[in-house]
């Protein structure tokens, strides 16, 4: 069995691809660095949700958010009337919109405490600046996303 041999001309092709792509990743990564951070009313530990179905809490185990510590949360959700919030898949992703990363952990929520709050295991940042973290909540009243901008 013979193997196929690269001839220049192949090589020469995806040396250009490899550094077609290599420019638009660094092109990408240049233009997340000139976000701007959302206006100062965007912050804060209350939120609704993007589409309004949920409002949602983020409380942190004491009272500051810290840089560099592995964390434990309780997320609290509620619909739009007020009414706690048991029985809801949620899934929790995030990063720094200005450096183009996402969070060093993968955080997930692993157990409904009840009355609509729900533990968060696994949150940290390993680094000060402007921070984005997005729960996606599943209910029978359907999907939505919840976005907490924090400044660490």
């Amino acid at each position: 069995m013979t193997t196929p041999r690269s001839t220049p001309r192949s090589s020469a092709r995806r040396t250009a691809l490899g550094l077609a792509l290599a420019a638009g990743l660094a092109f990408v990564g240049a233009c997340s660095m000139f976000m701007r951070m959302p206006a100062e009313q965007e912050f804060g530990r209350e939120r609704t949700s993007t589409t309004g179905l949920y409002r949602a809490v983020i409380r942190p185990d004491g009272d500051s958010i810290p840089v560099g510590k592995l964390q434990r949360w309780t997320l609290h959700l509620e619909t739009a009337e007020g009414a706690p919030l048991d029985s809801a898949t949620v899934s929790v992703d995030g990063g720094m919109p200005q450096h183009g990363h996402g969070l060093p952990t993968k955080p997930a929520v692993t157990a409904s405490l009840g009355n609509g709050d729900h533990r968060v295991d696994g949150m940290k940042f390993n680094m000060t600046g402007w921070w984005v973290v997005k729960f996606r909540v599943q209910s029978a009243m359907g999907a939505d996303s919840v976005v907490f901008n924090l400044k660490l």
